[in-house]
Parts: C-alpha cells; structure tokens; sequence
C-alpha cells in the first residue's frame, strides 16, 4: 500500500442520495472526489473541493484529525510537515516530535499538539510537489479546515448546484487518537447530529481502514459505514462470501484499494475478481480507491511518456472498474471520473 512517508521519498439538510438497510445499487456510480480534486489543488483545502463540486462529484472526501482542544480538522494525516508550512514557522520549532503513530515512528508536527487557532495560522501546501507542480502553484492560498466548515460547504453547494453534494469523511488513526483522550467517533457523531446527517438516507458515508473504531460509531448514529481495505496488511479479510457477509454485520460498504477488484497483471488489467459479485451479495456497496492519473501510480502498460508525473491511460482504469459493476469511484481527479461515467 502507498503511503503518505513512500510518497514523501520519491517524490446538507438536502435531497439525499438513495439508500436502503441493505444493498440498494444507485442509479449511476458515485464520483467520490478523493481529498477534493487533489491532482489539480492542494489536497483537503476548500479550494480542492470546489473544483470538485465544478467537475461533478457526488461526495467529497475529508480525512478527520483532532486538535489540542478537540476540533476535527481536515488533514490526510495528523502528522502535517508535508502539506503544510508548519515547518518553516519559528513559532513552531519547538513542537516538533518523534511520535508512534499505529506501530510507525514519525518525526515531525502533529495536530493534536496544535490548537485549532494555532492551525489556522498554517498554509496549505501540496503534499507532491515534484508529481503535481500545476498544484503547487496554489500553494500558501489556503487554511486548515474544520470539519463543519466542509459540511458547510457542502450544503451551500447543494444549494447553489441543485444537486446533492455529499461528505464521505474518514476517521483516521481513531485507535490512537482514543490512546490520547481524544476520541473521534463521538466528536463526529456528534457533529453529524447536530448538522442533521444522523440518518440513514444522510448524503455521508463514514469510513475507516479499522473494524474496531466502525464498530463503536455503529453504536453511535446512524449514518452509513464503510469499511476500507487494502491489498497488503488489511484488518479484515475479503476474500469469501463468509468475510463479506462479516463486514456486512457493521459496515453497509466496502472500499478496497482498486486492484482487488481489477487486478494488475503483467502489467496491465485482468479481468475483474469476485469480489463485487460477493459484496453485493452480503448487501455492500462497493467504492474503490484511488484512480490517480499519473504514471507513478498506474501500471506498466497504462504509463504514458517518460516521467512519473506524464497523465496515463487512467481512463483504463475507471472504464474496467464501472464495467465491474462498482458502485462508485474514489479519483483524485474527479472530472477525469465524471467523464468517464459518461
């Protein structure tokens, strides 16, 4: 799986979207802009999202930390030296720590030693420079959101738009944030109440990479889960009806990353595995992640020019995953998803 530090080294109250208690397949699949339209702005920035909003997506995507005084706030990670300009701030040497971080140790500048005023004083800035230098550009032009300011911004949207724009937050690190006194389950139930979205047929789905944290937020409210899963180290497994029938007990969608349900072989696309046939089944949604358009991250027979930064055929991609019945799509570039979808 590819992560944030092996990246870092090579460089609403509206009309709902459909659901049901169980499996309910929606009229077209879902354009799930992943941290906003991340390739074109800096990720999880208001920007980000509104040039999702433009390029036809249905949900945008928030990853939730908590702060000192127990705000959520919208970072990939609670680490932050890589997307924003903490590290350039005198005022902020001395907040520089060695954590672990869910068995990782890491150096750098976390939100929960920050106050939600003092992030507000930080910069947004492109995590993948060196990959996205059209990005970069924007650099500095954007605050650290809250969660609530991108519910906010969802709804005005709607509003603006006429069409139902949702939020699809994921808890990260919820185990460790809990370690530290600083749950988010409640925090984000509680904000999900308060906005009107503690509903089953709320435009959000709430989603975790851990069983556990699901788990708990089930007991919490009733918007709907999804659970994440990767090709490498995931906390459940997805291979049998029985694993997805499991799933299905707390969660009402998977998200696996993409080659699970296409696989990569000899460099390019296999036919498409089991796995939709199987989550569809047990009554889950199925939301792949990540289609990103660059060569770093597509495979061999999908690279287009020289370097890791040239657009492939990711076109490929999301044309074998909407044919493999998905329910949705998590893009980085979300316009290239809508186009696609046709």
């Amino acid at each position: 799986m590819i992560t944030r530090r092996t990246l870092a080294a090579t460089g609403l109250a509206a009309p709902a979207l459909a659901a049901a208690p169980a499996f309910a397949k929606p009229a077209k699949p879902i354009v799930i802009a992943h941290r906003g339209a991340s390739g074109e702005r800096p990720e999880h920035t208001l920007a980000a999202y509104r040039l999702a909003v433009e390029q036809g997506a249905d949900f945008i995507e928030p990853d939730l930390v908590v702060t000192k005084d127990g705000h959520l706030v919208v970072r990939h990670e609670n680490e932050i030296r890589y997307t924003t300009d903490v590290a350039t701030r005198p005022e902020f040497r001395a907040r520089k720590a060695m954590k672990r971080i869910d068995g990782e140790l890491i150096d750098g500048w976390f939100t929960e030693d920050f106050t939600l005023a003092e992030l507000k004083t930080l910069r947004c800035n492109e995590r993948l420079a060196a990959l996205r230098p059209g990005s970069a550009k924007f650099d500095g032009q954007e605050t650290i959101p809250t969660f609530q300011e991108v519910v906010d911004f969802a709804k005005a949207e709607t509003r603006r738009t006429g069409r139902t724009i949702g939020v699809y937050p994921e808890m990260k690190h919820p185990t460790y944030f809990s370690g530290i006194n600083l749950p988010i389950e409640k925090r984000l139930a509680d904000l999900l109440k308060k906005n009107g979205l503690d509903r089953r047929d709320a435009p959000v789905f709430v989603q975790c990479f851990e069983d556990g944290p699901l788990k708990t937020f089930k007991t919490m409210s009733k918007a709907r889960r999804v659970m994440l899963v990767a090709r490498e180290g995931a906390a459940v497994p997805t291979k049998t009806p029985e694993d997805l029938k499991a799933i299905a007990a707390f969660a009402d969608g998977l998200g696996p990353e993409w080659p699970l349900v296409v696989p990569i072989v000899d460099g390019g696309l296999g036919s498409p595995t089991k796995l939709v046939e199987y989550a569809h089944a047990a009554g889950l949604q199925v939301h792949p992640w990540t289609v990103r358009a660059e060569n770093q991250f597509l495979p061999a027979k999908l690279k287009r020019g020289d370097k890791p930064a040239d657009h492939g055929d990711a076109e490929a991609v999301l044309k074998a995953l909407y044919a493999a019945g998905v329910d949705g799509v998590f893009s980085d570039f979300p316009g290239l998803a809508v186009k696609v979808r046709g």
